[in-house]
């Protein structure tokens, strides 16, 4: 049985590819097109990967006890927090742009890298607390914050890995939108 965080990736993986078929690379719609749909598909997998882990976080926060429930009851939290961001990601992403001009379409291309960039960053200060919160955990005998910190690792790892995948579309897209700028 594949894991539920492989199967993501792969969807995520396979649906990136999708929109560069959908238009002619010779234009600025193709690039402001593609650039919204990465965080359009972006949200999507964000969005499963958040209820996959409220549905089994809810679920398993009332089939267990010590380290497993806080593991559930964190991940059910955390998630709360991932959805809400989903939602808002794909609100935005699904209301198109209207820009036309390449130097507006180079400025979100930058602002979504440096977003990214920025998350990425917040995921290594995530994988940070949670190693903490297992350390101080263990010394404290405290099996709620064992459980909390390995379920922060598991959620800034997926973010990590997330954020440093989308955000490798986005500068590959990023990369040709000034080589496509530059031959004209």
């Amino acid at each position: 049985m594949i894991s539920p965080v492989i199967a993501s990736f792969i969807l995520f993986l396979s649906s990136l590819t999708m929109p560069v078929f959908a238009l002619d690379p010779v234009s600025l719609e193709f690039f402001d097109f593609t650039r919204l749909a990465y965080n359009r598909q972006g949200m999507y997998v964000l969005g499963s990967w958040a209820l996959l882990n409220l549905c089994v976080g809810a679920v398993g926060a009332f089939k267990s006890k010590g380290q497993i429930q806080a593991f559930h009851q964190m991940n059910a939290f955390w998630n709360l927090v991932n959805l809400g961001i989903a939602g808002f990601g794909f609100w935005q992403a699904r209301q198109g742009s209207l820009v036309i001009n390449f130097w507006e379409i180079l400025k979100a291309q930058q602002q979504i890298e440096k977003v990214l960039l920025f998350n990425a960053a917040l995921d290594l200060a995530y994988l940070s607390f949670g190693f903490f919160l297992i350390e101080r955990g263990r010394r404290l005998v405290k099996d709620n914050w064992i459980g909390f910190g390995k379920s922060i690792l598991l959620q800034g790892a997926f973010l990590l890995l997330f954020d440093v995948i989308l955000y490798g579309f986005q500068h590959q897209l990023g990369i040709e939108l000034l080589d496509w700028a530059k031959s004209m």
